[in-house]
């Protein structure tokens, strides 16, 4: 088949209209933009969106490093379109395996970085050879970010855990891009790949991203030094107000390091998260 032009109101709708008309996913179509929307002045000389699409060949091909020159605001569109898409596409094809523990939709990304009571203990994937579920999140994540804007390596999947969490690495020149001004955009990233990942796979998630994981676990590990001592000498602490992944980090250190207290995260007034390091009460 040969290219198809589309377009619409917007590059989402065009995206839409391409995938309802071959009637298959937009992860499974070659999509090129030919012009972007634009509202015009007053109503006057506004543009639409008009794409051409190339259904993909079945045969797998090697991903190869990725540099485009398009503006900022068009290669998010883009992405969060194609993130979306993905999202309903495995919603539609999934089948839940009654004897795995599955996670309430709404408390997700609230489980990720602030499960109180009990660890998440995820049995790995049955009856799945992991090279060929490598090769699969390999693929689709590839496919998420084959418009990128920014130069980037080939993307890293690996499973690791015993096969309980998905490894992510993205690497290259542009990559740190990809964090964003206080980690926002590597924080709507990981929750948006979790979200897909645990709910498909029922898998973890690490995403790594231009060193930006290693950097804020040695920040944190560090943070925690003395205060691992103060509980040792005094059984109980209550740390600084945490963002972000960080929650999550600290949280994962303080348990390992006291597998008997009582370690959950907490929310003061102003709606910031800590962490509570106490004594079990009650018979707990």
């Amino acid at each position: 088949m040969g290219k198809i032009s589309f377009e619409g109101k917007t590059l989402e709708e065009a995206y839409e209209i391409a995938s309802s008309t071959l009637k298959c996913s937009i992860t499974d179509l070659s999509i090129e933009v030919v012009q972007s929307p634009s509202n015009g002045f007053l109503g006057l000389f506004a543009k639409k969106a008009i794409i051409t699409v190339e259904q993909n060949n079945h045969t797998q091909q090697k991903p190869h490093k990725q540099a485009y020159k398009r503006k900022e605001t068009l290669e998010d569109e883009t992405l969060n379109s194609k993130l979306e898409a993905l999202q309903k596409s495995d919603k539609k094809q999934q089948v839940k395996p009654s004897n795995l523990k599955q996670v309430p939709k709404e408390k997700i990304f609230e489980d990720f970085y602030s499960k109180e009571d009990e660890d998440v203990h995820l049995e790995p994937i049955v009856q799945k050879d992991y090279t060929t579920l490598k090769k699969e999140i390999h693929t689709k994540v590839t496919a998420l970010f084959s418009h990128l804007c920014y130069e980037i390596d080939e993307i890293t999947v690996d499973i690791i855990d015993q096969g309980e969490t998905v490894y992510i690495e993205f690497s290259g020149a542009d990559s740190a891009l990809l964090i964003g001004k206080e980690g926002y955009r590597y924080k709507a990233l990981s929750y948006i790949l979790f979200n897909w990942i645990n709910e498909k796979y029922k898998m973890m998630l690490r995403l790594e991203v231009a060193q930006f994981l290693q950097t804020q676990e040695n920040a944190i590990y560090s943070y925690l030094e003395p205060v691992i001592e103060v509980i040792k000498s005094d059984g109980f602490y209550k740390t600084k107000p945490l963002d972000g992944i960080l929650v999550h980090i600290a949280l994962t250190k303080l348990r390992e390091e006291f597998p008997q207290k009582y370690v959950a995260v907490k929310t003061n007034i102003r709606g910031e998260k800590y962490i509570l390091v106490n004594e079990y009460k009650n018979g707990r």
